[in-house]
């Protein structure tokens, strides 16, 4: 028996965040934040975006932001269905 879902994003679609941090961290941190993309913006911040399984996770890459000791700017939800747009 399969499981159904509702299309109202509670289903096995992953939801997509963006988090801006100030500064730039390297490359080499995104084995750390789960493999989330990072991008370095030309205003000095950082973007860590990609799916986050569930709630418990976003939090769990909020700690490691908070860990780092960066300024947190915005935490977003993004909408899963489209590409991620690049920032200017």
């Amino acid at each position: 028996m399969s499981e159904q879902h509702a299309p109202t994003g509670s289903g096995p679609a992953l939801e997509r965040y963006e988090i801006r941090l100030q500064g730039h961290l390297a490359a080499r941190w995104a084995a750390w934040f789960d493999g989330l993309s990072l991008t370095h913006q030309g205003d000095g911040t950082t973007v860590i975006s990609g799916p986050v399984v569930d709630q418990a996770a976003l939090h769990g890459l909020l700690k490691k932001v908070r860990d780092l000791g960066l300024p947190l700017i915005s935490v977003t939800q993004t909408d899963p269905t489209t590409e991620q747009e690049t920032h200017p």
